[in-house]
């Protein structure tokens, strides 16, 4: 069965199973192709007839995922000049219903709306529209170019968001009943829109899924990423050098480099606040380009910016197992290197003895990954859910607890999405073993539905006294 709905560019044809209509690879906004390539968003071109939107679209430009990351985390690439596109899931003869936006994580390299994990037929089933949004990676959306405006993956999102607001109740939505939501790269993406201006009136709710409201670099630190792509292309650090270069060309230039600083993380060759940033292995987030990001979101939130948008922050327990344990960094880790390398992060080495104390078990690999699990996810959760409460907002936070069966990863990063999604069945990564506990998906999506809807997901808000929070694994607390 078909289904037929009309947008601002046109007619778009979905397909409807079991009582919830599908539209894939629907544009938002015109193809970044050619000179465009590092423009902002413009309007989506408009289409004659009815335009089907049974199929997922293409996915930004982007590099697959290095080994041993290609085995663990889906990332399916579909080239196409309209990779700004968005799927949307809605439950048939639905109207006025509340509205969740997607943001997918990749450390601003990689992701997409695409992985089966972000099916979003559960929440629809349960009354959500659901909508999930690719925007530009990398080099295009976020590396500094001369001649061209910075941040313009958060300028892709923005767009995204205000086709939500001017075409979502042709699907059943309410735009004025509109939550985002975004896990890593994602979350860091959500956190920073609940601080700018710009993204005032677009959403009422906010869910920081592993991200950080801290994410953003200096601008002409960042330029100095870009400017050792180009360097490796042969061009300017420019829009008409950079554009020059064919997409494929422009990837692996962006790959290669990416690489290099992962295993060079000099701040005198990088820029200190990208190393700090992205923690030495991301080269691309947001940017303070005094146009659309201002400051560190978290000093905007602190002083109001988001007072009045219902917010949920939280993490897995051990985020940072998914980087260090598969590449082998934490078997490798010495005792004698442990200092060093916390030093690296500008911590100071003396914490060691605290988490020994509360771990005697752990190797030296586990304090680093705790520690840097820590500093780099759970602090800067705590730090937004305080500021924002300070400020006279709402606050909710969660943990997801649940370990994976693979031998040492743990509740490592990226574990919750299927859970959230409740996608348990049709997720593909080994992260999840072949029994994965359904009740636990129940809960979590229930709690997601219900903060989408309601603004609450059925625990107390936090607070920096009695500090609670809500724990997901077998047994919640």
């Amino acid at each position: 069965m078909e289904r037929t709905v009309v947008v601002e560019s046109g007619r778009v044809r979905g397909r409807v199973v079991d009582g919830v209509s599908a539209f894939l690879g629907i544009p938002y906004a015109a193809a970044p192709e050619g000179p465009g390539m590092f423009e902002a968003p413009a309007p989506a071109t408009p289409w004659d007839g009815v335009r089907d939107a049974l199929e997922l679209g293409p996915t930004a430009p982007q590099p697959p995922y290095d080994p041993p990351f290609d085995r663990l985390l889906a990332n399916p690439i579909t080239p196409g000049p309209e990779f700004l596109n968005v799927n949307v899931w809605t439950p048939e003869g639905g109207s006025g219903l509340p509205v969740m936006v997607w943001f997918p994580g990749g450390a601003f390299r990689n992701g997409s709306n695409a992985p089966p994990t972000y099916d979003g037929a559960a929440f629809a089933r349960d009354g959500v529209v659901l909508v999930s949004v690719n925007y530009r990676l990398g080099v295009q959306g976020f590396g500094v170019v001369a001649g061209a405006p910075s941040n313009r993956g958060l300028l892709d999102q923005l767009a995204a968001l205000r086709w939500v607001q001017d075409n979502i109740a042709a699907f059943g939505g309410d735009p004025g009943q509109v939550t985002i939501f975004g896990q890593s790269a994602g979350g860091m993406s959500v956190a920073t829109l609940l601080s700018i201006p710009a993204a005032k009136g677009l959403f009422r709710r906010a869910i920081v899924q592993s991200g950080t409201a801290e994410a953003v670099a200096v601008e002409s630190d960042a330029a100095l990423v870009t400017a050792e792509v180009a360097k490796r292309l042969g061009v300017p650090a420019t829009a008409d050098g950079l554009g020059s270069i064919a997409v494929p060309e422009l990837i692996t230039a962006q790959r290669i480099v990416s690489q290099e600083l992962r295993q060079t993380p000099d701040p005198t060759r990088w820029g200190s606040s990208v190393i700090r940033t992205g923690g030495g292995i991301m080269p691309f987030f947001p940017v303070i380009d005094g146009e659309l990001v201002h400051e560190v979101p978290l000093a905007a939130i602190a002083r109001g910016a988001a007072a009045g948008t219902d917010l949920m922050a939280g993490t897995t327990t051990e985020e940072f197992r998914l980087f260090t344990v598969p590449t082998g960094v934490t078997a490798a880790v010495t005792a004698e290197a442990l200092p060093l390398l916390l030093r690296q992060r500008g911590l100071d080495p003396a914490i060691v003895e605290e988490y020994q104390a509360n771990h005697p078990d752990y190797s030296p690999g586990d304090i680093l990954t705790a520690v840097t699990s820590d500093d780099f996810f759970t602090q800067p959760t705590i730090r937004l859910a305080e500021a924002q409460r300070a400020a006279g907002g709402s606050a909710y936070v969660y943990e997801f607890a649940w370990r994976s069966p693979l031998d040492g990863l743990g509740a490592c990063h990226a574990l919750e999405l299927p859970f959230v999604f409740d996608t348990l069945g049709t997720a593909t990564s080994p992260l999840f073993g072949p029994e994965p506990p359904q009740e636990l998906a129940d809960r979590m999506h229930a709690a997601w539905v219900a903060f989408g809807t309601t603004g609450s997901p059925g625990w107390s808000q936090y607070d920096a006294t009695a500090r609670p929070v809500q724990t997901f694994t077998h047994q919640p607390r």
